[in-house]
């Protein structure tokens, strides 16, 4: 056997174990969301909580900790007895003057914003407890994906500025694409130097294996009822006619991605900045992407004096089949076994957004 045989025999077996592999995975979605009935984080009394962290106490004992392992055991002690005196001091001030509060929000974004359904809960609760006079910081972590789930997530945040309540996103790593998407409803953006900020455009991929199915034997049929009900297909021969349609609904979506950012950001230039380009935090600054170049860690840090700091978070319950898979996710293909969810996870995450528009 040639070394040319020998690698052709591997892909062989490498492309059977891979298919093998993706049926397993997608057999164990379907015996999760048969034994789950779909169920996620929107079901009633199914022991999700919310959970909030006083960060003001937070920053307090690390700096405590901190001085007892640096400082003289009488420094110490003095130094805290202090503290302890001020402390009282300003819990007194804060019965008359009802010190203002800063809700702090993480979001980590991903493909299909997966952590929409944790911000949408958070927010809820935000909505009947703050008020004008408090702030949302939202520390957002976000490269983009699909369009609607991340329009989704975007008009969440929207929820928080239209009730009047003041919101500031920090930007320390990535808000591209659907990621800006969110970002620019805030009424403060702010931005961490080197972040990554914009990519404000639109894409769509697909592989297409019509002529490895032709050459196989293998006939394909997609019937559709409706002019444009499917434009491109995985294994159906594409047509220019198809491949039009689709850059049409790609230019309409990218005019709607620019008129919400136009909505939020009137004095951005979108013929500079909409071209799917991304740019570091000082250039966006320029730009007029962001409002400031400032970490959040900065901002709380800034803002502990004079504010109760308060980190909310929507803890969902994973059910017990949903804990043995290994789940991260609660929806879609999160459901996955551990060892399956590196490879499976992301390819069929790929498929479910194939065709479609993503922001990019």
């Amino acid at each position: 056997m040639t070394l040319i045989d020998a690698l052709i025999q591997y892909g062989l077996f490498m492309a059977k174990t891979l298919t093998l592999v993706l049926a397993i995975g997608l057999l164990l979605v379907v015996m999760l969301r048969a034994r789950t009935g779909g169920a996620g984080a929107d079901d009633d009394d199914d022991g999700s909580r919310l959970e909030v962290v006083d960060l003001n106490t937070r920053y307090a004992n690390m700096a405590d900790t901190i001085k007892a392992a640096t400082l003289p055991p009488k420094v110490v002690k003095k130094a805290f007895k202090a503290e302890r005196k001020a402390e009282k001091a300003r819990a007194k001030a804060e019965e008359a003057d009802d010190k203002r509060r800063l809700f702090v929000i993480d979001f980590h974004g991903d493909l299909m914003a997966s952590g929409v359904g944790a911000l949408r809960e958070v927010i809820s609760a935000l909505l009947i407890a703050a008020t004008p006079k408090d702030e949302v910081l939202v520390r957002l972590d976000n490269a983009g994906g699909a369009v609607h789930e991340h329009g989704l997530a975007a008009s969440q945040l929207l929820r928080l500025r239209s009730a009047g309540i003041p919101l500031t996103i920090a930007v320390d790593k990535v808000a591209a694409s659907g990621g800006y998407l969110m970002a620019c409803v805030a009424n403060r953006l702010l931005a961490a130097p080197f972040a990554v900020v914009g990519s404000i455009g639109v894409l769509a991929e697909m592989p297409n294996f019509h002529r490895l199915l032709q050459e196989k034997g293998v006939d394909f049929e997609l019937h559709t009822a409706g002019e444009h009900k499917r434009t491109l297909t995985l294994f159906g021969e594409n047509t220019d006619e198809g491949r039009a349609k689709l850059r049409e609904q790609l230019e309409e979506t990218h005019g709607q991605f620019k008129a919400f950012i136009a909505a939020y950001r009137p004095a951005l230039d979108l013929s500079q900045v909409a071209t799917g380009e991304y740019w570091h935090g000082e250039q966006a600054l320029g730009l007029g992407l962001v409002d400031a170049i400032q970490t959040s860690d900065d901002y709380l840090l800034a803002a502990r004096d004079e504010a109760d700091l308060y980190k909310v978070r929507y803890r969902a319950r994973k059910r017990p089949l949903q804990r043995l898979l290994g789940t991260v996710e609660l929806d879609g293909v999160r459901g996955l076994a551990r060892p399956l969810a590196g490879i499976v996870g992301p390819v069929v995450r790929w498929l479910r957004t194939l065709g479609s528009a993503r922001c990019a």
